[in-house]
């Protein structure tokens, strides 16, 4: 017996046979040899008896092994027929590990149910999207996704595919952002920035994020003339969601993600918001181009370097109207610069998320996006 691995897979009395075959004995012989009862022999044979203590001693005596031998290959076997007694058991852990199961179901992506095939296939089929290598706004490139993130993209990519827009093309894009410049001002009119979007060649899409995801935003292409910007609206003030709407639009715009290496943002903003300095290259130049397009920043130096520290909220409405921007744009970036603490002028960054989703193909929220 000099391989004991299959021990996993037969029972001890299946080597008892081998040893007998061996020594050209019959069950009967062994009986006497041990002193035990010919039924006895059988049913360790038959694996219908476990081997303990005392017959793995009386085994080891009459094969010339150890005793512990014998006990090991009944503990193995009894692993292995144990696992599978509850092979579900197993499967179900596999499944839960892939996806965040209890979230997909209550949010209408996957149905429940009591059949593991049914909902296996369900699961496999929802998270067969091309999502390869993906790049976090720290890191760059990484593929450890969590399956709350990964799950999140495969809904993102399946929404995107239900929407029309114009072929992307940089001059169509550069049209769209001069029209988006045109919307700051107005909370309402962001109920106009899906359309815009779509003519200048991007797919627009907001999708709840699921727990603990931490997702702001995502810019992916479906192929080389289909960019496409989700955003979660985990937040819903206006200056965070032109904020991480332009990020996006700087990605898209830098044609980040056309290799294939999807963009995801995690803490664009908030209080776990990732520092300026430890960001990737892509992220910064994104952050750079969403901190210009909303306000100049050359006209934000100025203004914090004639007023600080006396931010009243005449100035910041003040400097808003001469910006063209909305005065919670002002105020999001004097608190992105902290030079103003969060509970400053809050009446200002009004919520917005009501607009936008009316004119946005939407997922969460209470809205089921059906991709079907």
């Amino acid at each position: 017996m000099e391989n004991t691995n299959v021990a996993q897979a037969f029972p001890p009395g299946e080597f008892i046979k081998e040893e007998l075959e061996a020594r050209g004995w019959t069950q009967g012989d062994l009986a006497r040899v041990m002193g035990r009862q010919d039924s006895v022999i059988s049913a360790l044979i038959n694996g219908k008896r476990s081997v303990s203590s005392e017959i793995a001693d009386e085994l080891a005596s009459a094969f010339g092994t150890s005793a512990a031998l014998w006990a090991n290959l009944q503990a193995s076997y009894d692993r292995y027929a144990k696992a599978e007694e509850k092979p579900d058991v197993s499967r179900r852990a596999k499944l839960f590990e892939m996806a965040p199961i209890k979230d997909m179901i209550r949010r209408g992506w996957i149905r429940d149910s009591d059949d593991l095939d049914v909902l296996e296939k369900q699961v496999v089929d929802f998270m067969n999207e091309p999502i390869g290598a993906v790049s976090f706004h720290k890191f760059g490139a990484d593929a450890h996704l969590t399956p709350a993130q990964k799950a999140w993209l495969c809904q993102a990519r399946k929404l995107a595919r239900a929407i029309q827009a114009a072929k992307f093309s940089q001059s169509l894009f550069a049209k769209a952002l001069e029209t988006l410049k045109r919307l700051l001002m107005n909370p309402e009119d962001t109920r106009h920035v899906a359309r815009v979007l779509a003519e200048g060649g991007v797919r627009f899409i907001i999708i709840e994020s699921l727990p603990h995801a931490k997702i702001d935003g995502a810019c992916f292409w479906l192929d080389e003339f289909s960019p496409v910007i989700a955003m979660t609206m985990r937040y819903d003030r206006l200056d965070n969601f032109w904020y991480i709407l332009t990020h996006e639009c700087g990605h898209v715009k830098n044609e980040d993600g056309r290799d294939g290496v999807d963009i995801l943002d995690l803490n664009l903003v908030g209080e776990e918001r990732i520092p300026f300095r430890d960001k990737s290259e892509k992220e910064k130049l994104a952050d750079l181009f969403a901190e210009d397009f909303l306000i100049r920043q050359s006209e934000m130096d100025d203004f914090v370097n004639r007023l600080r520290p006396l931010f009243s909220k005449q100035r910041i409405r003040g400097f808003a109207i001469k910006m063209q921007v909305h005065p919670a744009i002002v105020l999001g970036q004097l608190q992105f610069r902290e030079e103003v603490g969060y509970f400053h002028s809050r009446e200002m960054l009004v919520k917005v998320r009501d607009i936008v989703t009316k004119t946005v193909l939407t997922d969460g929220f209470g809205q089921i996006a059906s991709t079907n």
